[in-house]
């Protein structure tokens, strides 16, 4: 019954936050930005407690070190709250404008998608991030995180529902789920939720998709690849890969299969491979990659393998057509980068991976809403929809179309009185009264 009660609050409440002015809006968000900063003990004392509990339980370690919410979490947190408050609102803005015959304008208009269900795991810093992207974007949103973050996610959850009512949001635009009746309830209520977010493992995401009639925006895998090509900078790759693999293992979008060109795997091998051992990654490669080095062999649930952990796959190949093949048949559309100096080949591997992130001479750490100035993100999509790769304020908002009369009827144009002149016009809505 809770879920029920607090989705058809949102609904009801959701074209309130919808109308908020960019100020209003702002203003809410530098208190809830106060407040999180104010309440940092409050969540480090929560925090401590998941900790505990999840090493009792014996949780996997990249799951407890998605748990950890630090102060470094904080400040990210915050710095993230800065930046939405900087950037342009989404709502409101025209996207096209056009007159279908004079004193008959049509236009298009950005607004909120209206209330959002996110079910995610693990991470509490998720919540703060997800929640203030829907205000700012003017949805109403559902929260539910793992039980493994219980107390951090209340904890933060409390802090920010608090700060909002100060600021004068309408009570009853965010929520916190806490079973997992909940959720099988909350996949139910199409009628007034709009969206469903999952962030979690394959297994969860699927889980979600097939079991609710509500639209999903997501992804299941981040399992990503670096390509070295035989043009690639070893100082360079070396570089690049350390990063991409160990910065921060256990996320979506850490590089899990390194693919290197044979005509450049003996001279880049041997090094990389001893400074990531060095980091503590254990390398499976295959039957050409054990012939240079000394590894574990690769099996085909390798090349699929999401670790999210300290191993990585290695497998060497002899074109950058043949890497791309790899890519497309065994990646998850999440991020794929190539390490070369040659322009061309580049440019072949952007254009023709099929992924929502696809780089040059980069990290895989870089697909991140706040590294790409969205004000952090609810989340990555790999679906091939209307928001794609890590999804920020953009990703929230749809459209609806205003059209303005002046007692114009149908039948004039279907009788010939009438005909279409579909001008474009400037992009302003008409002054309000």
């Amino acid at each position: 019954m809770q879920a029920s009660l607090l989705a058809a609050a949102a609904k009801k409440v959701s074209p309130l936050l919808g109308g908020l002015s960019t100020d209003a809006k702002n203003a809410a968000l530098a208190e809830i930005r106060a407040a999180l900063l104010a309440g940092a003990e409050r969540i480090n004392a929560a925090n401590a407690a998941d900790l505990a509990a999840a090493e009792k339980a014996a949780l996997d370690l990249p799951l407890r070190k998605r748990l950890a919410f630090n102060e470094t979490k904080l400040r990210e947190v915050c710095a993230g709250i800065d930046s939405l408050i900087t950037l342009a609102d989404p709502v409101g803005r025209v996207l096209s404008a056009r007159e279908l015959d004079a004193g008959l304008r049509l236009y298009q208009v950005s607004c909120p998608i209206g209330v959002i269900g996110v079910i995610f795991e693990s991470r509490p810093d998720a919540l703060a991030q997800i929640s203030t992207l829907c205000l700012k974007s003017g949805n109403a949103v559902i929260l539910k995180g793992g039980s493994e973050a219980a107390a951090t996610n209340r904890v933060l959850f409390e802090i920010i529902a608090e700060a909002s009512s100060r600021a004068g949001l309408p009570h009853g635009w965010i929520s916190l789920l806490e079973t997992r009746e909940d959720v099988a309830q909350l996949l139910d209520l199409s009628g007034d939720v709009d969206l469903i977010i999952p962030r979690g493992s394959n297994e969860f995401v699927r889980h979600i998709m097939k079991n609710s009639l509500i639209p999903v925006m997501g992804h299941a895998d981040g399992v990503c690849h670096i390509y070295v090509d035989k043009d690639a900078d070893p100082a360079m790759t070396e570089r690049i890969v350390i990063d991409a693999k160990t910065q921060y293992v256990a996320v979506c979008n850490a590089v899990e299969t390194l693919l290197v060109h044979a005509a450049c795997a003996h001279g880049v091998l041997p090094r990389l491979v001893a400074a990531l051992a060095a980091k503590g990654v254990e390398i499976r490669g295959c039957h050409r990659t054990q012939e240079i080095i000394s590894c574990k062999p690769a099996t085909e649930e390798d090349w699929a393998a999401e670790y999210l952990d300290l191993i990585l796959s290695i497998k060497i190949v002899d074109t950058c057509e043949e890497a791309i093949a790899h890519i497309n048949a065994w990646g998850s559309r999440h991020t794929d980068a190539i390490i070369s100096a040659n322009e061309k080949t580049a440019a072949l591997f952007m254009e023709r991976v099929d992924s929502a992130d696809v780089f040059w001479n980069a990290s895989t750490r870089f697909a991140d809403g706040y590294r790409y100035g969205l004000g952090a993100e609810v989340g990555i999509s790999t679906a091939k929809i209307h928001a794609r790769g890590p999804v920020g304020l953009e990703g929230l908002v749809t459209y609806k179309w205003r059209l303005y009369g002046s007692g114009h009827i149908a039948a004039d144009y279907a009788g010939g009185e009438k005909t279409f002149t579909h001008k474009d016009i400037p992009p302003r809505l008409p002054p309000a009264g």
